[in-house]
């Protein structure tokens, strides 16, 4: 299993990025894939969650109204629109095979290297 992200960038306040997830070697359809994000100096937070089994989704009180999470065939995408500096963060996908949205970071057993996201002012 290996999850691949790509997609992230600078970007000034009010901006739109779209994060993709590239997912590979899963056998199985029941998964969830969630976006984590740890921005400077804090803890590794959940961000959005997508169940691959029944599509059901999980978002962040930040983030509610401004991120949008997809799931098209192998790839999981995170539309992030109306970005603000504390946005801040390097942003992880992973997967957790329980296929539900929780977001103990516990259940998640495969996850991607990360990439940055930076949104100035």
């Amino acid at each position: 299993v290996q999850l691949v992200e790509s997609g992230g960038g600078l970007v000034q306040a009010g901006g739109s990025l779209r994060l993709s997830c590239a997912l590979s070697g899963f056998t199985i359809d029941d998964y969830a894939i969630a976006w984590f994000r740890r921005a400077p100096g804090k803890e590794r937070e959940g961000v959005a969650c997508i169940s691959n089994s029944d599509g059901s989704t999980w978002y962040a009180d930040s983030v509610k109204g401004r991120f949008t999470i997809t799931n098209a065939k192998h790839t999981v995408f995170l539309q992030m629109n109306n970005l603000k500096p504390d946005d801040t963060a390097v942003y992880y996908c992973a997967a957790n095979f329980w296929g539900t949205t929780v977001m103990a970071e516990d259940h998640y057993g495969a996850w991607g290297q990360g990439t940055q996201v930076t949104v100035y002012s």
